[in-house]
């Protein structure tokens, strides 16, 4: 163990020793190797796990297991992290967002193996969820921890972080340029040429080694039977708009039973409660199983036949209407099932079943078309494209959709009406739903990171950090002679009104008493709360700091106060939150 200890501290010694630009380098390329490591490891065991629990399955029979397979995987989760991880594994994606925007892009080493472990189970065992999300915050979590023992500043750290998301992204997709986009988009707010050469770096490398273990095929291998005619243009128009809607429903199933579980407070009653309702919708419904890679190769192909496999509805799979209908059930229930996978406590990602929703919503909306307005569009092309218009809407990430979707499927000859399809998809989803699927619940704590760079930066900051409390308080019953007493013994010329029980009255100004000091018949007359005054303006505890920019600039105070509910807490100077600010700015923007 000493040895190895030394070995580690030598790599470190001679790492810290290299020009930052070789160092990141490097560490780009082990990071690209591990990580694309994990992600074929991942697959891997997810793909045995599923092969295990469900070859012997007959198609034209419906089979109980898949009610009981996904509770089974999820108990298994909420066990691990209870009772062996003791400690909450956050959503992917959303926690390196947070740990980027609350924790100076220090990602806890637990995340180095416990969404691996807990994302195996979960969609081994069925859960309606992906591996991409786990997976990124793996990857993320090993450069936050490798950036950490190194002893590296904010900003290598941070850009760590989004080389290893990229890695990620790349591996388990095998999409090295998506992967890039993805981390531009939505990882990295502030990229510069110093951190753009590993982001390339660490892509391939991690493409690569998938490419290695997994072989060269791409996802989901797509041919164009028929090219693009300019006549289908408003047809994927309307795609668009659909993708959107659908896009839009995903996001507010989401929020909406997240909603409903924070009802219930105790962890068994989610379990049971989440893992029922999952369990009934994959017994009537079985292509909600797992991350639904092979449903989406049948989709992309034109062919509806897997939405009756091992389901009750088999006897029905040639009545075209009953095959509308489930397949719009699998559009809708999808979200249901995937927000409940996560409600009840499973780990896993949301970029699996946006693309399963995406695929089968552009086959829904080209085979209804199809069926009922007398056209003839290519099937297989509004499914694909259907893909990039549903990931555009879900993760507000329009780039990123259209070259994953092409990465993935190699519809190059394709890129057109991809393109026209998750533009017009971002643009309505983003108008009905401002936040994207991963940064709305941290919207709500006010811990999102923003492209914005302004708004990026003060969400780095928080009142916590810059509260003052040198400020000496004076009792709402005291009189004038206390006041004088304890302006006697302070250095500041405000001073907060408060009772026995800390609660908070009012503030008083020495400027506007000053005349009153000096008149000592006034003392035993004059009552604290006559000579105070209650601020217009005044900072919450739980304040993000652009909240607290803004009420310094529409109050011009120099100081706020800082209340916990109605309980004095202290004073937020304007200089010092500015001064900090100025040099987090300094940190970031150097090169």
């Amino acid at each position: 163990m000493m040895q190895i200890k030394r070995i580690v501290q030598n790599l470190v010694r001679m790492a810290q020793r290299l020009p930052s630009r070789q160092l990141m380098i490097g560490l780009s390329i082990v990071i690209g190797f591990l990580v694309g490591l994990i992600a074929v490891l991942m697959k891997n065991f997810v793909r045995v796990l599923e092969n295990l629990l469900t070859s012997g399955f007959a198609v034209n029979y419906h089979n109980y297991l898949y009610f009981i397979y996904p509770s089974i995987g999820i108990l298994a989760t909420v066990l691990f992290i209870r009772y062996v991880l003791r400690r909450p594994v956050r959503d992917g994606i959303p926690n390196v967002l947070y740990a980027l925007s609350r924790q100076n892009g220090i990602i806890h080493a637990h995340n180095t193996f416990s969404s691996v472990v807990t994302s195996i189970l979960t969609v081994g065992f069925g859960g309606s969820v992906g591996l991409e999300g786990p997976t990124v915050v793996t990857g993320a979590a090993w450069g936050s921890q490798m950036g950490k023992l190194l002893g590296l500043n904010y900003k290598q750290i941070v850009a760590l972080v989004g080389i290893s998301a990229t890695a990620s992204l790349s591996a388990i997709f095998k999409a090295p340029i998506a992967a890039i986009v993805f981390a531009l988009e939505i990882i990295l707010f502030d990229m510069t040429m110093t951190a753009l050469v590993p982001l390339l770096v660490s892509s391939i490398v991690a493409a690569l080694t998938s490419y290695f273990f997994l072989g060269q095929n791409v996802l989901y291998p797509f041919k164009v039977v028929h090219t693009f005619q300019l006549s289908e243009t408003p047809y994927y128009l309307l795609l668009g708009i659909f993708t959107a809607l659908i896009s839009v429903y995903f996001i507010r199933i989401y929020v909406f039973t997240g909603k409903l579980f924070d009802r219930y407070s105790g962890w068994l009653t989610k379990l049971i409660i989440g893992a029922i309702l999952l369990g009934i919708l994959i017994f009537f419904i079985p292509s909600l199983y797992g991350e639904g890679y092979e449903s989406v190769n049948e989709g992309l192909k034109g062919n509806m036949e897997f939405v009756f496999d091992n389901s009750i509805f088999y006897p029905f799979k040639d009545n075209i209407h009953v095959t509308l209908l489930l397949l719009l059930g699998v559009v809708l229930f999808k979200a249901l099932a995937s927000s409940l996978t996560f409600r009840s406590g499973g780990i896993g990602g949301v970029f699996a079943p946006t693309l399963f929703i995406g695929t089968m919503t552009g086959l829904l909306f080209v085979k209804v078309l199809n069926y009922y307005g007398m056209t003839n569009l290519p099937e297989s092309n509004f499914a694909l494209v259907g893909m990039a218009g549903l990931l555009a809407g879900v993760v507000h990430a329009p780039l990123t959709a259209i070259f994953l979707s092409v990465e993935i499927t190699s519809g190059y000859e394709l890129i057109f009406p991809i393109m026209l399809v998750a533009t017009s998809s971002y643009a309505l989803a983003r108008l009905l739903s401002p936040r994207s699927i991963y940064t709305i619940q941290l919207a709500t704590r006010g811990d999102v990171l923003t492209h914005h760079k302004d708004r990026s930066l003060l969400a780095m900051m928080a009142v916590r950090d810059y509260i003052e409390t040198d400020f000496l308080p004076v009792d709402v019953n005291a009189n004038l002679g206390e006041l004088v007493k304890i302006i006697a013994e302070s250095n500041r010329n405000i001073y907060p009104v408060i009772d026995k029980e800390n609660t908070f009255y009012g503030i008083i100004l020495l400027d506007q008493i000053r005349h009153s000091m000096f008149k000592p018949e006034l003392y035993d007359s004059t009552k604290v709360r006559n000579l105070m005054f209650t601020p217009t303006k005044v900072v919450r505890i739980n304040d993000d700091m652009e909240t607290v920019a803004t009420k310094f600039q529409h109050s011009g105070k120099y100081n706020l106060v800082v209340v916990d509910g109605d309980k004095y807490v202290g004073f937020v100077s304007r200089s010092k939150i500015f001064s900090s600010y100025r040099e987090l700015l300094q940190t970031i923007s150097d090169e």
